[in-house]
This record gives structure tokens, C-alpha cells and sequence, in this order.
């Protein structure tokens, strides 16, 4: 970041939106907004100016949409930005990884291969070697901060492991063959992918050590990590909070499955009382309809019986 984005994000970390009323605002939860930038971890802000500088962002870097985000979450608001931020970042450093395991195949296969006495030897050199970078490298930033005591104390460390790496470096000589002596061996930063030579130099080292590429991966490594974990923290909050709220719910739940059975052993048993009043009304209305029909053929044969009687009686008898 360059001095003029510096005083930039600084006067949006004071202002905020408000920085300009004449230009168009932007809200930090739009889609277009940076996620990484809201949280402090985008590499094209990070490794800006850097060997690995990988270009501008295609997304949207605004300080004051920034500031903003900052703001409403001191307040409690959570955007629940992490996950897409370490989505992002996770891509971008298993990227870097990958090209750090090409790079060392690259070596294996071009480098001089030595035993496994003299790779030992070479090893402890690139080891000791890089504990001097990165001590030379804190005790001058410990140094411009002012921290003297610190940084005197870093520099005597320093100076021990300056003799042990004479010593290892004497050991490696002493193991290769003249001829082969001045060649480089080379071997990949871990971090940041860069190459490192067993013959670099202290002041080499530190530089890398304590160069912003090196740092900016480091901060890039450590803000994984860091957002790995807060969002898999927040991810079993989430799952406490449900089971919770199931457990809560579940006498309530109980209640309504009881209520609701009741209610269906009521309404079954009304339909069957109403089916049983349909049946006897029926029945009675059939004993009605049989008694009647009983009766008008008692009272259809009677006066059957009364008609021949009478035409009986009226027929003239014989002189």
C-alpha cells in the first residue's frame, strides 16, 4: 500500500462514509465490495509492490465502505464475512503451496544430487542460516520501535549463532568436493516461496526475512488460521443454539402432539357416536316403515275378507 492509500484509509478510518458527500457512496455488504479488504487479508493489497505482486483486485477496495464495516461490527452486527473471505484465502495460499512443491521438484531434478551425509550438513547451513535472517530482522524492527534492550539482546543471539553457522558451514565444505564447492544449493521458502542459497549472506537473509513479501505471506498464513478457526467456532455456536432451541421447543412440541391427539380421539369419538344415532335412527325409521307396512296388510286383508263376506250375503238363494 502505497503513502497516499495510507493517508487515504486513514482518514476513512476517521470519517467513514461521510469522508465525501459529493462522491457516490457504497455500501460494504454490497456484493461488489471485497470481502478479504473488509478484513485486512486480500493479497492484491497485502503483496502489492512485491516480487509476488499479483495485480489489482477485481473487486471493489473502498476505505470508507471499509471503516464502515469496522464500525457497525464493534457495534454487534455480524455479517458472517469471514466465510467468504477465508474461502477466498484458503484458494489463494493452497495456490502458493502448490507452486512451492513445483518448485522444489524443479531442484530435485536440476541440482546436483548429494548424499545423505552432505544434504544433512547442507540442511543445518540453510537452517542456522535462516534463524539469523529472521533475529537480524526482528531486532531491527524491535530497534526502530524504539525497544533497545530487546533488540540488543536479539543481536547477541545473533552473534552465537553467526559461530555455529561457521561451524556447520566448515562441517559442509569439508563433506563436498572441492570442484563442487561454489556451486548454489538452493532450497524454497516455506512461506513465501522464495529461493534461498546456502552461500546468502546475513544481511541477505534478513532482508528476506524481514522484507514485505516474506511478512505479507505471513500475515496472510496466520489471518487462515486465524479465520478458520472463528468460523468454525461460529459454526458450532450456530449448532449449540439450534439444539438448544429444539430442546426448548420440544416440551412445547409434546403438548401440541398430545393436544392434537386428544382433539382426534374427540372428533373420532363424536363421529362415531353420530354414526352410531344414524344407524338406530335408521333402525327405527325401518321398524317404523315395517310396522306400518305390517299394519296396512292387516287392514288390506281385512277388508279383503269383509268385501267377499258381503258379496256372499248378497247372492239370492235357489226357490
Amino acid at each position: 500500500m502505497s503513502a497516499k492509500d495510507e493517508m487515504r484509509a486513514m482518514l476513512a478510518q476517521l470519517m467513514g462514509s461521510t469522508e465525501d458527500n459529493n462522491a457516490p457512496k457504497i455500501r460494504f455488504s454490497d456484493s461488489k465490495v471485497c470481502r478479504p479488504f473488509l478484513l485486512g487479508c486480500c493479497p492484491h493489497d497485502v503483496l502489492d509492490s512485491t516480487r509476488f505482486d499479483i495485480g489489482k483486485c477485481r473487486r471493489i477496495h473502498d476505505f470508507a465502505a471499509k471503516a464502515d464495516y469496522e464500525k457497525d461490527s464493534a457495534d454487534g452486527r455480524d455479517w458472517n464475512f469471514e466465510a467468504d473471505a477465508l474461502s477466498e484465502l484458503r484458494s489463494f495460499i493452497r495456490d502458493v503451496d502448490r507452486r512451492i512443491e513445483l518448485s522444489k521438484k524443479d531442484l530435485a531434478e536440476t541440482q546436483e544430487e548429494l548424499s545423505t551425509e552432505v544434504e544433512v550438513k547442507a540442511n543445518l547451513v540453510h537452517d542456522v542460516g535462516e534463524q539469523i535472517g529472521k533475529k537480524l530482522a526482528e531486532a531491527e524492527r524491535l530497534g526502530v520501535e524504539g525497544n533497545v534492550e530487546e533488540s540488543l539482546k536479539l543481536m547477541t543471539e545473533v552473534e552465537k549463532l553467526k559461530e555455529e553457522k561457521k561451524k556447520a558451514e566448515m562441517d559442509y565444505r569439508n563433506a563436498m568436493p572441492a570442484s563442487t564447492y561454489q556451486q548454489q544449493k538452493l532450497r524454497v521458502c516455506e512461506i513465501c516461496s522464495a529461493y534461498l542459497g546456502i552461500h546468502d549472506n546475513d544481511r541477505r537473509l534478513a532482508d528476506h526475512f524481514g522484507g514485505k513479501l516474506h511478512l505479507g505471506f505471513i500475515k496472510l498464513r496466520d489471518k487462515l488460521v486465524f479465520l478458520e478457526k472463528l468460523v468454525d467456532a461460529k459454526a458450532a455456536k450456530r449448532r449449540k443454539e439450534r439444539e438448544e432451541n429444539q430442546a426448548r421447543s420440544s416440551p412445547d412440541r409434546n403438548r401440541d402432539r398430545d393436544r392434537d391427539r386428544r382433539d382426534r380421539d374427540r372428533d373420532r369419538d363424536r363421529d362415531r357416536g353420530d354414526d352410531r344415532r344414524k344407524r338406530r335412527s335408521r333402525s327405527r325409521s325401518r321398524d317404523r316403515q315395517r310396522d306400518s307396512d305390517r299394519r296396512s296388510s292387516k287392514s288390506s286383508r281385512r277388508d279383503s275378507r269383509e268385501r267377499r263376506s258381503h258379496s256372499q250375503a248378497e247372492k239370492p238363494t235357489s226357490p
